[in-house]
């Protein structure tokens, strides 16, 4: 125990501590932080479906017919027709055949690589993919080959060195902490060239990008070339759990031999019902996407004009790299005392000297409180000398 405490005395010398952050209301574009009222620009709500009164009708509804808890896993007790129904809808709404709800994105990572893989697989993997997918690639003992970031010659390159009998790559559509996108167009072609297996994780991509909002593979026009798609159900479609979505045939591949599936009790109902509601309102409702995009790019463009370093992406992740740890601590807890909410991200999520503010945005926010966040934000960042003034 001696050795845990010594642990985290140096995660908290290095202002590399974390800890939770308790809200007091729904996630909304302000909500009851601990009894205070704060700008929330951390949440991955993208278009403000947390709170919207058609999905808690879709919940409550759910509630009377069905109760509380699914009972079981989904293949003992724990399958609903509601669960049929949202994996049919899930299909129609990224273009497959089929597709199986997990009760988590990280758990469907996990399930899908460690069931498809083994020793006798190569893995080429994004440096800058997410946790789960990492985890997964080394629960399933395959090697694991890491490109550069949305490197193509790199991957290219170590496609040559390393490539197998058994092959997949697998990325992220959208990277959760930079908010840009995967060229999948360019991964289709060395995937066909090769005879290699892709699958995409599409948690953030899902909702803000694509035809109907189906996606970062419908964005680029590849979704019937992408074998696995993966996504999440608790960001855009604001609910909980995951999925993957492909041919008939890998779906009943993954229902008999993923773990983290079968192992698993069902997701709840009312969860399920959620979710179903809220695809519906994505496919009919492109003007809280169309806001979004605007919104969005108007903040960058703000952002970068008072000298912040933060990217050129499409989505509304927002990245203001500071680089040291601890002034971008400072940074976001000062911005809590003048009642703005932006979580600092630091290392192991992030590389070591790019820590960061991580702002995601609502279509729901107003141009009057991102007015104020920009001003306060400059007002901060030149206190603390990350920008000129």
């Amino acid at each position: 125990m001696n050795n845990l405490s010594k642990r985290l005395s140096l995660i908290k010398e290095n202002d590399l501590y974390r800890d939770c952050r308790y809200f007091c209301s729904s996630q909304a574009p302000k909500v009851n932080m601990e009894g205070k009222e704060v700008i929330l620009l951390g949440s991955n709500n993208y278009l403000g479906l947390c709170d919207d009164a058609r999905l808690k009708e879709a919940a409550i509804k759910a509630v009377n017919k069905y109760g509380v808890g699914a009972g079981g896993s989904r293949l003992t007790t724990g399958s609903y027709d509601l669960h049929r129904k949202l994996e049919e809808k899930i299909a129609t709404f990224k273009g497959t055949e089929n597709s199986l709800v997990f009760n988590t994105g990280y758990m469907a990572n996990v399930g899908i690589l460690s069931a498809l893989c083994d020793r006798k697989w190569v893995i080429f993997c994004d440096k800058y993919n997410h946790a789960s997918i990492i985890d997964g690639c080394l629960l399933s003992g395959a090697k694991l080959v890491r490109y550069k970031h949305c490197d193509m010659s790199d991957l290219e390159r170590k496609i040559h060195i390393y490539k197998g009998k058994n092959n997949l790559i697998v990325t992220d559509g959208v990277f959760s902490m930079d908010g840009d996108v995967a060229p999948l167009k360019e991964i289709v072609k060395l995937a066909k060239r090769y005879e290699i297996l892709t699958m995409v994780d599409d948690a953030h991509g899902v909702g803000v990008l694509g035809e109907r909002g189906s996606g970062t593979a419908a964005y680029f026009g590849v979704s019937e070339h992408i074998d696995i798609q993966m996504g999440t159900l608790s960001k855009a479609i604001a609910s909980v759990g995951g999925y993957i979505a492909g041919k008939k045939e890998v779906i009943d591949y993954f229902k008999n031999l993923s773990r983290s599936f079968i192992f698993s009790t069902g997701l709840p109902p009312a969860s399920i019902a959620v979710s179903l509601k809220a695809i519906e309102i994505i496919e009919k409702d492109n003007k809280r996407r169309e806001r979004l995009t605007v919104l969005s790019n108007w903040f960058k463009k703000e952002l970068k004009l008072m000298g912040f370093n933060t990217t050129d992406t499409i989505t509304p992740i927002i990245p203001v790299i500071i680089g040291d740890a601890k002034k971008a601590n400072k940074l976001s807890e000062n911005l809590l005392e003048e009642g703005i909410y932006i979580p600092a991200i630091r290392p192991p999520t992030v590389p070591k000297g790019t820590s960061r503010l991580r702002i995601s945005l609502m279509a729901t926010h107003t141009y009057e409180d991102l007015s104020y966040v920009l001003k306060v934000i400059k007002e901060q960042g030149r206190r603390l000398q990350i920008i000129e003034g």
